[in-house]
């Protein structure tokens, strides 16, 4: 019985093992030919810091990095305000329509890229929005608002609903029991889904390449009209740097989210 229960174990390390080679071999790869010397990930030629260099000295990236950012700052920081309010909104009232309304402010989580693209696409030519960047920052803020939702709703529905009702029989105003009780206690939430939401933004290539007007270009947007004739070491470079801020937001998120559950748990 026990050399079947380690028979098993090791299946299951094996098993692990193999999994995470062949989910993340192919980050190992592309970050050790983003030193590559040649033009081309064709073969090895040499190491080199050039490409990273070259990156930050390219204007398109830079420019296209500063649409993205500013998009997703935008988009995530209404997002955090209006979504928060749905959220506590929907947990704590009453209201005709509630159930379908409830439904309908999910809806950007569970409809694919494209169908939002088009529909946003037909509405703003519909009502004569020129495309701009603004227009992508409307479009972000759709998807946006549901992911900031639906986390804080997570977190607001681990939270003691007495604490609020006692600082309101203390004396307090809905107002000040909203800031001063409620909202601190969102606050990991709230950050957890807006991260989420910045990373989800960045990463946005559908949405934003329908959407974009004259000169909006976004990152994703930039990196897909270059691999077209091919992946460059540039391309590798910027990824690199890309996948460690995604990683470093994650691990900040985790963070968060832990911290909350151990001032939860005393």
């Amino acid at each position: 019985m026990l050399n079947k229960q380690k028979l098993q174990v090791s299946w299951m390390v094996i098993f692990a093992i193999f999994m995470f080679i062949f989910m993340y071999l192919p980050i190992i790869v592309l970050t050790f030919y983003s030193f590559n010397q040649s033009k081309f990930s064709a073969g090895w030629e040499g190491f080199t810091l050039d490409w990273y260099i070259k990156l930050f000295r390219d204007t398109r990236i830079l420019t296209a990095l500063r649409n993205s950012v500013t998009v997703a700052f935008c988009a995530v920081g209404v997002s955090a305000i209006f979504g928060t309010l749905m959220a506590v909104g929907l947990a704590k009232y009453r209201f005709p329509g509630k159930n379908l309304y409830l439904g309908i402010s999910y809806l950007p989580l569970i409809i694919p890229d494209i169908a939002i693209a088009v529909s946003t696409l037909v509405f703003l030519a519909a009502v004569a929005i020129p495309l701009s960047l603004w227009t992508i920052i409307a479009a972000h803020i759709v998807f946006c608002l549901a992911y900031v939702g639906l986390v804080v709703s997570t977190r607001l529905a681990d939270l003691n609903p007495y604490l609020e009702e006692a600082a309101l029989d203390l004396g307090a105003t809905p107002v000040q029991a909203f800031l001063q009780v409620l909202l601190p206690q969102l606050m990991p939430g709230i950050v957890s889904g807006c991260l989420l939401a910045f990373v989800l933004s960045m990463d946005d290539f559908l949405i934003a390449s329908f959407t974009s007007g004259s000169g909006a270009t976004t990152l994703p947007m930039e990196i897909f009209s270059r691999i077209r004739t091919g992946v460059k070491p540039d391309i590798n470079a910027l990824s690199v740097i890309l996948m460690v801020i995604s990683s470093s937001i994650a691990i900040m998120g985790v963070f968060l989210r832990d911290r909350s559950e151990q001032q939860r748990l005393k």
